[in-house]
């Protein structure tokens, strides 16, 4: 496998900010989503932080399915569009279908590397993601705020060549990165993909909400354990570096080329959803 030049090397965020020691008496962010999602990886701490959640925004589960709906097209769409490789940032708890079963669906071929810093995620993911044959998939345990812990990974380079285009996904992962660390993952990471390649992003925000509804939100995420931080659109924006947003841009969730298998019964306002999608190309 090609293996490109090194990150810059600035510096990841300190020791006690990378630890993430598996402790079921506080709430991370991948078992709340396994809550909301319907499943049974999770924790009365866990429950007890979607239970807020869903009690300050009712639409919260609905939300957490659209964004899975969002992944899924457009993981298929990635594959289409050529892309054999995918780093999923952030993977939770595996929920079929997957990132590597969507793509290997189109292309068996295709290659995939989860990360994720959760030590139940590393447990799972051994147990259950298992790639077609002619696909490989691994999984990196590292924190996404360590962009140069993840590109010198050696099971990073043994599954995905960086010399040829990868589809770079952070589906529901940056809300809960802070600045700066947001901007150095993604600064990072892009810099290391060539053309061809694609990058997926769905986020929390307030844009979307009236003032003070949007204030509310912003509380509500503020005492979240799992430290929600949500982006305006142009800070997410922002994110991107530069690169060129895929039609229709930065939209509400399902708005992102919808696939006629969107709606819930009733439909979601675009206040409910409070997500941001939008994919860049790295031409």
């Amino acid at each position: 496998m090609h293996h490109p030049a090194q990150p810059s090397g600035e510096p990841g965020p300190p020791d006690d900010a990378m630890s993430d020691p598996f402790d079921p008496t506080v709430a991370r962010s991948a078992r709340v989503y396994d809550v909301l999602l319907g499943g049974k990886t999770n924790f009365a701490a866990d429950r007890a932080a979607a239970a807020h959640l869903t009690a300050q925004f009712p639409s919260a589960p609905l939300v957490a399915r659209e964004n899975r709906r969002f992944m899924q097209r457009v993981v298929h769409w990635m594959a289409l569009h050529g892309v054999t490789q995918f780093l999923d940032l952030g993977t939770g708890i595996p929920t079929s279908p997957n990132v590597h079963e969507i793509a290997q669906q189109v292309t068996p071929r295709a290659r995939v590397v989860y990360v994720d810093h959760d030590p139940l995620v590393l447990a799972h993911a051994r147990a259950l993601l298992i790639s077609h044959p002619a696909g490989a998939v691994a999984y990196i345990h590292a924190d996404i705020r360590d962009p140069v812990a993840i590109l010198g990974a050696a099971r990073l380079h043994d599954v995905i060549d960086l010399a040829q285009p990868v589809g770079l996904l952070a589906i529901a992962a940056l809300h809960f990165v802070p600045d700066p660390y947001a901007q150095q993952t993604m600064r990072e990471l892009l810099s290391v993909l060539t053309p061809g390649s694609f990058v997926a992003v769905t986020h929390f925000t307030t844009d979307l909400r009236a003032p003070a509804d949007a204030a509310r939100a912003r509380d509500v995420a503020a005492r979240m354990g799992t430290g929600v931080v949500p982006r305006t659109r142009d800070e997410l924006a922002r994110l991107f570096d530069g690169r060129e947003l895929v039609e229709p841009g930065i939209v509400a969730l399902p708005r992102w080329q919808p696939d006629g298998g969107q709606a819930e019964p009733g439909g979601l306002s675009d206040a409910d959803v409070s997500m941001f999608a939008a994919v860049a190309s790295c031409s």
